[in-house]
C-alpha cells in the first residue's frame, strides 16, 4: 500500500480502470490537448518515508520555543495556565471529538448536556441570565455583540475603548465595514478608558460602548462609572472579560452589563499558536432571542425525564441569510467541552484560588521589578498582566530573555506607538517565585 491513509491497493486501481474501460491513468486526460498538459516531473522534493518525515517535522518543531521548556511571561490574550489531565481524557473520547451538529436531540443528549453545562457555568461566572453554546473566539464574540447592539437599538455608532485588545478591534472594524457601521475608538488615560473622552463621544446615535475587563494592559476598568455614562444615553453596555478573572473580580453582570463576551482559552484550552480557541457570549434575558449561534435548552420528554434540545435559534442564521442578524450558526463545541471539564475539575473554590494566585504572583512580579529600578507606569488595580517600561527595545529584551530560558512579554509598541519600549508581562499561576526573580534580574541587567 503506497499511501497509509489512502487504502487503495494496486488491485483496486486495476479493477477501477477495467470498470471504466481504460488501461492507464494517462487515458483519463486524453481530452486535454497534449500541448497544454504539463510534461515531465514537478520540481518538488522526493517523498519521504514515514519515519523520515516524522524525524524531519520533529526537527522543525524543536526550533520553536515552547512553554514546556521555557518559562513564559507572554500573555496578551493567550495564556499559559494549568490544565488538568482529565481535560484531554474526556476530550479525546470519540463520541465527543467526532460530534458535530446536535440537531437530532434523540441521539445527541451527551453533546447537548455538555454544551448546556458550559452555558450554565458561563452564566454563573459573568452574572448574566443566558449564555450561548460558544463562539469562534473572543474577537468574533465582541464583534457579534456590537452587531446585536446596533440591531437592537437601530443605531449605527459603536464606541470601543483603545484598551480593548487590538486584534479584537481589528475584527470589529472588519465586521462594521461590511454592515456600514461607524466605529469610534476612545482614548485611554493612565492605562484605562478615558471617561471624559467617552462622555464627550456619547450621543443619541451611539448603539453601544465596548470595554475590556481586565483590559489589554491588565488594568481593571471602572465598570460602574462607565455603565452610568452608557445607559444615560440608552446605549448598550458590552464587556469583554477574561472569565478566569471573574473568579476574583465582581462579574460584569453585577455592574449592569447588557452583553458579556470573552475567550474561554484560560480554561483547559491549549495556546495552540493563537487558536483555535472558544468565545463565549452571555446576555440579559430580554436579549436571549437575539443571541447569535446556538442555545441549548433544558426540557422534559413525554415520560417526564430531563432532556436537552437546541432552542431559540433564529432560522435566518440557517436559511434566509440575507435577513440574518448573524451568519454564525456553528460553534466551538469541543473547546467549550474542554473549558467545561476544566471548570468542573477546578470547582468554584478552585477557580477562585487560581484567580487569586494570578493576582498575588503578578503583584509580586511588579514589586520585584520596582525593587530592581524598573518603571511600572500604570497605577490602576490589575489582574495578572501589567506594563513595564524598559530602557531598550522589547525585541532586544526578549532576545536576551530567551538566552536565559524565558519567553518574554508582548511588545506594546507594535500597536501603541506611544508605548514603544513597553512590555506587557503576564504572570499566571504556572510561574514560580524563582522564575519571576530571574525575569526581574535579566531585565535589570538590560
Amino acid at each position: 500500500m503506497t499511501f497509509r491513509y489512502l487504502p487503495m491497493t494496486d488491485q483496486d486501481k486495476k479493477e477501477m480502470m477495467e470498470a471504466v474501460g481504460i488501461t492507464s491513468t494517462e487515458e483519463l486526460f486524453q481530452d486535454i490537448p497534449k500541448n497544454v498538459r504539463f510534461q515531465g516531473d514537478l520540481k518538488i522534493e522526493e517523498a519521504l518515508s514515514e519515519p523520515e518525515l516524522i524525524a524531519y517535522m520533529s526537527g522543525l518543531a524543536s526550533k520553536n520555543h515552547n512553554t514546556k521548556e521555557y518559562a513564559s511571561f507572554l500573555g496578551a490574550g493567550v495564556y499559559d495556565h494549568y490544565t488538568s489531565s482529565i481535560v484531554n481524557h474526556v476530550l479525546l473520547r470519540s463520541e465527543f471529538y467526532t460530534a458535530y451538529t446536535p440537531y437530532q436531540p434523540e441521539i445527541s443528549q451527551g453533546e447537548l448536556q455538555a454544551i448546556f453545562e458550559f452555558q450554565t457555568m458561563i452564566c454563573e461566572l459573568t452574572g448574566m441570565d443566558v449564555a450561548n453554546s460558544s463562539m469562534y473566539d473572543g474577537g468574533t464574540a465582541l464583534a457579534e455583540a456590537a452587531l446585536l447592539s446596533c440591531g437592537q437599538t437601530k443605531r449605527k455608532k459603536i464606541l470601543v475603548s483603545k484598551s480593548v485588545h487590538p486584534e479584537s478591534r481589528a475584527v470589529l472594524e472588519t465586521y462594521a465595514n461590511g454592515q456600514r457601521l461607524d466605529v469610534v475608538e476612545i482614548e485611554t488615560k493612565e492605562g484605562i478608558t478615558d471617561l471624559e473622552a467617552l462622555q464627550s463621544a456619547m450621543d443619541d446615535e451611539t448603539a453601544c460602548v465596548l470595554v475590556q475587563y481586565p483590559n489589554f494592559f491588565g488594568q481593571v476598568e471602572p465598570l460602574k462609572e462607565i455603565e452610568a455614562i452608557v445607559h444615560a444615553h440608552k446605549a448598550m453596555f458590552v464587556v469583554s472579560s477574561n472569565p478566569l478573572s471573574l473568579g476574583a473580580l465582581t462579574p460584569p453582570g453585577k455592574f449592569g452589563a447588557d452583553i458579556v463576551v470573552g475567550d474561554a482559552q484560560v480554561f483547559g484550552i491549549a495556546q495552540g499558536f493563537g487558536g483555535p480557541h472558544c468565545g463565549y457570549f452571555a446576555v440579559t434575558k430580554k436579549l436571549m432571542r437575539k443571541v447569535p449561534g446556538r442555545l441549548v435548552g433544558q426540557t422534559v420528554d413525554e415520560n417526564g425525564k430531563r432532556g436537552f434540545v437546541l432552542t431559540l435559534q433564529a432560522r435566518e442564521q440557517h436559511i434566509r441569510r440575507d435577513k440574518a442578524t448573524s451568519n454564525i450558526c456553528s460553534n466551538q463545541a469541543l473547546n467549550a467541552l474542554a473549558a467545561s471539564v476544566a471548570m468542573t475539575a477546578l470547582g468554584k473554590q478552585g477557580i477562585a484560588e487560581v484567580a487569586h494566585q494570578n493576582i498575588q504572583k503578578s503583584h509580586y512580579a511588579k514589586q520585584a521589578f520596582q525593587a530592581k529600578g524598573l518603571t511600572v507606569p500604570f497605577t490602576a488595580p490589575f489582574f495578572n498582566e501589567f506594563v513595564v517600561k524598559l530602557n531598550v527595545s522589547v525585541k532586544e529584551a526578549n532576545e536576551r530573555l530567551r538566552s536565559h530560558g524565558i519567553i518574554g512579554g508582548y511588545d506594546l509598541g507594535r500597536d501603541y506607538p506611544a508605548l514603544a519600549n513597553h512590555m506587557l508581562v503576564a504572570v499566571t499561576e504556572m510561574r514560580t517565585k524563582e522564575q519571576i526573580d530571574q525575569l526581574a534580574t535579566v531585565l535589570e541587567g538590560l
